[in-house]
């Protein structure tokens, strides 16, 4: 009985130590609550993205059983939008005038449903509105849109177009476009389609301060904005009070690193996209999602006087594991390593058969992993006096030496 008390024993420390070697090389960890069959979805919660990797490489889920430690597979998913396009063929079949009103009649050679139109002229500067019309016999006309402003700039500051007809679905044979304009539109293309766009799941973050600074010399607003935590950004919409038209190039920036100085902190940012803030479309600002804790947005506004901007709302991607537990154990979601590197498994290799009604269990409070600290080598006499000691042998060894070679001679 002894002995088999001491193998239970010995195997209980074996686990745990692979355990420990396993997660020992991540910073972070979180018991998984409530697991109760094969597939579940972990919501991350904010605090995470703080402490892994920008990559998002260092999510692990360790399982620790009586015998083994196992880890679990898992997909990371974002809920980021979702565009289909499908090109519709149409041509078109009549050119008119009235007044100062110009007509394109296209024809669609089967009636297929469209909610877009791409419209480019050979114009490069105009400021137009436009109607649309649909017809299944040419002859009788329903509007479709009515006073869609239309919009080019290009010159040396600015380079902006806005020339996309976007409208709810419709099904006609016939479409008839109307421009309102002095001289007549050199239409170039027209290109219609079919657009499904699957709204994204935001999370709305809110900012801990916003600060707006003007840049007389350079003609530029900025905009610096803090979270309390590093949070994945993909989206800055702008509150600006003005009612006038207008169109500013924006550069959006992200902190990469700062350093502390004599005279303060030194803020490093690099460039994640550019954009356009036009009073024709919402102030939205879309950009690839970024870990970052602190956001700069740089308006051009040349010769124009400054947007009177009055708030701002941070928004990112939702972020999911979809993790997959085939036996049952202790799981734990590790990260907070640099270092590794994103996992292969192979449910990545089979999206489709995850059920697509999975429940989502909890996570605990974080924990910091405690690490195996490395035992320092004593040194080989840790009291002083035994050095002099040792000293004191070795002059007087000498000494005697010396002294028994001058004797000889």
């Amino acid at each position: 009985m002894i002995w088999k008390n001491k193998v239970v024993l010995f195997t209980a420390f074996f686990v745990a130590e692979m355990a420990f070697a396993q997660l020992d090389t991540y910073n972070y960890s979180r018991e998984i609550n409530n697991i109760s069959e094969t597939w579940h979805s972990i919501d991350l919660p904010n605090g995470v993205f703080e402490k892994v990797s920008n990559n998002l490489n260092d999510f692990r889920i360790y399982g620790i059983t009586e015998t083994d430690t196992i880890e679990a597979p898992y997909l990371l998913r974002i809920a980021s939008e979702k565009q289909t396009e499908k090109n519709i063929a149409f041509n078109l079949i009549n050119t008119s005038k009235k007044a100062n009103t110009y007509f394109f009649t296209f024809e669609i050679p089967f009636e297929k449903t469209i909610n877009e139109i791409h419209l480019n002229f050979k114009q490069q500067n105009f400021n137009w509105l436009v109607n649309l019309e649909g017809s299944q016999d040419n002859n009788e006309w329903f509007s479709t849109v009515e006073n869609y402003r239309i919009l080019s700039i290009k010159n040396n500051q600015t380079d902006y177009q806005f020339t996309n007809l976007k409208f709810p679905p419709v099904k006609y044979r016939y479409l008839r476009l109307q421009v309102k304009a002095d001289k007549k539109p050199e239409l170039i293309t027209a290109e219609t389609q079919l657009s499904s766009f699957e709204t994204p799941v935001y999370k709305k973050y809110p900012a801990k301060s916003f600060l707006i600074t003007e840049d007389k010399e350079l003609k530029k607003t900025i905009v610096d904005i803090n979270f309390s935590e590093s949070l994945p950004i993909s989206l800055i919409s702008l509150k600006i009070k003005d009612s006038i038209d207008y169109y500013r190039p924006v550069t959006i920036k992200y902190l990469a690193d700062s350093i502390k100085t004599e005279k303060g902190w030194k803020y490093n940012f690099n460039a994640i996209t550019k954009s356009t803030l036009s009073s024709f479309e919402n102030n939205d600002l879309h950009f690839y999602s970024t870990i970052t804790k602190k956001l700069s947005i740089e308006i051009e506004n040349h010769d124009n006087r400054p947007l009177k901007i009055e708030g701002v709302i941070a928004k990112g991607y939702a972020h999911k594991l979809v993790a997959r537990f085939v036996e049952p154990a202790t799981y734990f979601l590790a990260y907070g390593n640099p270092k590794a590197k994103k996992p292969i498994y192979d449910i990545s290799k089979f999206p489709e058969n995850i059920p697509l009604n999975i429940s989502t269990v909890n996570l605990s409070e974080e924990k910091i992993i405690s690490k195996k600290e490395v035992e320092k080598p004593s040194p080989l006499f840790e009291n002083k006096l035994w050095l002099w000691v040792i000293m004191l042998v070795i002059i007087t060894l000498l000494g005697w030496v010396t002294i028994n070679m001058i004797r000889k001679k």
